[in-house]
C-alpha cells in the first residue's frame, strides 16, 4: 500500500514535469531514507538524520559517489520543494570515494552472436545501441527527422 505522502510527492514531481525515471529514482531514495529511520515521517527528521543516512550509504552500502549524489538530490528535493525546509549547504557527511565502474565493451566478434539472437524487429535498435553509444531512451525516441543523411549523423 502506497502512503498518501509518497503519492503526494509523486504528484508534485509529475506536476513539475520531472521525467518518469527521475520520479522513480527520487521516490526510491526517499523511501530508503524513511525506512532507514524506522518509518519516521521526514518532517520529524533533521539535517543530522540526512547526514547519517548519506554517511550510511558511503560506509555500509558502499555506493558510488554518483549514487550518493542522487540520494542527496532526492532528499534535497524532498526538503526544499515538498516540506519547504531547505537543507543546509554545509552538511557534514562522509563522501563516497568509490569510483564509477566503467562498462566492459564487447568486441565485434563477441557482439555478433548476441545480435543474431535478437528478433529481426529489434536488431537495428540493438545495433545502434552498440555501435553509436546511444542511451536506451534516446534510441527509443529516435525519429526519421533525427537522421542527418548529408553528414551521416544522428541528432539527439
Amino acid at each position: 500500500m502506497k502512503s498518501q505522502f509518497m503519492t503526494y510527492v509523486r504528484e508534485q514531481m509529475h506536476t513539475s514535469r520531472y521525467a518518469r525515471k527521475t520520479i522513480e529514482a527520487y521516490t526510491l531514495w526517499m523511501r530508503n531514507f524513511i525506512i532507514f529511520h524506522k518509518m519516521q515521517h521526514p518532517k520529524n527528521l533533521s539535517e543530522k538524520h540526512v547526514e547519517a543516512f548519506l554517511t550510511h550509504l558511503a560506509n555500509e552500502k558502499l555506493v558510488s559517489a554518483n549514487t550518493q549524489s542522487l540520494a542527496l538530490n532526492a532528499l534535497n528535493f524532498l526538503y526544499k520543494d515538498i516540506l519547504k525546509k531547505p537543507l543546509a549547504l554545509n552538511m557534514k557527511f562522509r563522501r563516497s570515494n568509490i569510483k564509477r565502474k566503467l562498462p566492459v565493451v564487447l568486441t565485434k566478434a563477441e557482439i555478433r552472436p548476441l545480435l543474431q539472437q535478437i528478433p529481426p524487429r529489434y536488431q537495428l535498435q540493438a545495433q545502434l545501441l552498440y555501435g553509436s553509444g546511444l542511451r536506451l531512451m534516446e534510441c527509443i525516441r529516435l525519429r526519421v527527422h533525427d537522421i542527418d543523411y548529408h553528414y551521416g549523423a544522428i541528432r539527439i
